[in-house]
C-alpha cells in the first residue's frame, strides 16, 4: 500500500510526545514480524489506544491498519485520515465486509490491529474477547500476536475527566509471543489469546511506575477502585439500554 500520511503522523506524534515529556516500556515488541501479514490483537481500556498501540510495531518498521468503527470514516475531520492510513472501517450492520476486508489485508501482508473485547474494558481487566481474533488469523494464515496497552486510561476512558494534555505521561505497550491457530476451535482459541492477554496486563501493571493500590484506573484484583469484571459488564448493560432507548426515543419523534 502507498503510504504519504501515515509515516509523516508517526514522526509528528513521536516529536510531540518527546516534547509532552510522555514515556514508553516497551517489551515483546520483537514478535512483531518484519515482514507479511499478522492480525494484532490489543486490549482497549481508552479512546486513544491506537493512536499509541501502532508504535509496538515501529522496531520492526511496519505500519498497522487498525479495524475501527465506521463513525470515524464518516466524519468530516477524521475520515480521511482514517482511509488515508488504509484502516478499515467497521460497519456494525454488516460486519461480514470489515471481516472480509480485514482477512484481505493480512493475507496481503499488512498487520491488522483489532481490539477484540469491541468495548472498552470499565475494569481494566481483560473482558470476554470475541472470536473474530482467531478467526481471521486461521482463515488469512498468520500468526496471532497478543499485546496490552497501559497508560492509556490516564488520558482518555470511560467515566472519568479526560487529560489529553498527557504530560509526563508513561505509556505501556507489551507484545507476547505469536499463538498459532487453527480456527478448528475459535472459542478454545480465543480462551487461549485472552489467558496470554491477562498475563501480558499483569506484566505491564507489575511493571508501571505508578503503583495501583487505591488507583481508580487500576482493577480491583490489583488493589485498584476501578469496578471488578462482573460490575463493569452491569455498568456496560446499563450504557446499552440507555443508548437502546434514545435510539427508539429518536425514532419515534420522526
Amino acid at each position: 500500500m502507498r503510504d504519504l500520511t501515515y509515516p509523516a503522523t508517526i514522526v509528528t506524534a513521536k516529536t510531540l510526545f518527546k516534547v509532552l515529556g510522555m514515556k514508553f516500556q516497551m517489551s515483546g515488541t520483537e514478535h512483531i514480524p518484519r515482514e507479511g501479514g499478522a492480525i494484532l490483537a490489543a486490549n482497549h481500556i481508552g479512546y486513544v489506544d491506537f493512536v499509541f498501540d501502532g508504535l509496538a510495531a515501529q522496531p520492526s518498521g511496519r505500519l498497522v491498519r487498525f479495524m475501527a468503527k465506521k463513525e470515524a470514516f464518516d466524519h468530516r475531520v477524521s475520515g480521511p485520515i482514517m482511509r488515508s492510513f488504509h484502516h478499515i472501517s467497521v460497519d456494525r450492520d454488516n460486519g461480514q465486509q470489515s471481516y472480509d476486508d480485514a482477512v484481505r489485508y493480512a493475507r496481503e501482508g499488512e498487520i491488522v490491529g483489532i481490539f477484540p473485547e469491541a468495548t472498552i474494558s470499565r475494569s481494566f481487566e481483560i473482558k470476554e474477547l470475541k472470536t473474530g481474533a482467531v478467526r481471521m488469523a486461521a482463515e488469512a494464515g498468520v500468526p496471532l500476536i497478543p499485546m496490552v496497552t497501559w497508560g492509556t486510561q490516564l488520558l482518555k476512558t470511560k467515566d472519568h475527566e479526560p487529560d489529553l494534555k498527557g504530560r509526563g505521561k508513561t505509556i505501556g505497550l507489551h507484545v507476547g509471543a505469536p499463538i498459532a491457530v487453527t480456527g478448528e476451535d475459535p472459542v478454545a482459541e480465543t480462551a487461549v489469546l485472552r489467558d496470554e492477554m491477562s498475563r501480558l496486563l499483569d506484566h505491564a501493571i507489575a511493571e508501571y511506575p505508578l503503583r495501583p493500590e487505591g488507583q481508580w484506573w487500576a482493577p480491583a484484583r490489583h488493589g485498584g477502585t476501578a469496578p471488578t469484571l462482573a460490575e463493569a459488564a452491569r455498568l456496560d448493560e446499563q450504557e446499552y439500554a440507555a443508548r437502546a432507548a434514545r435510539r427508539a426515543a429518536k425514532n419515534t419523534d420522526r
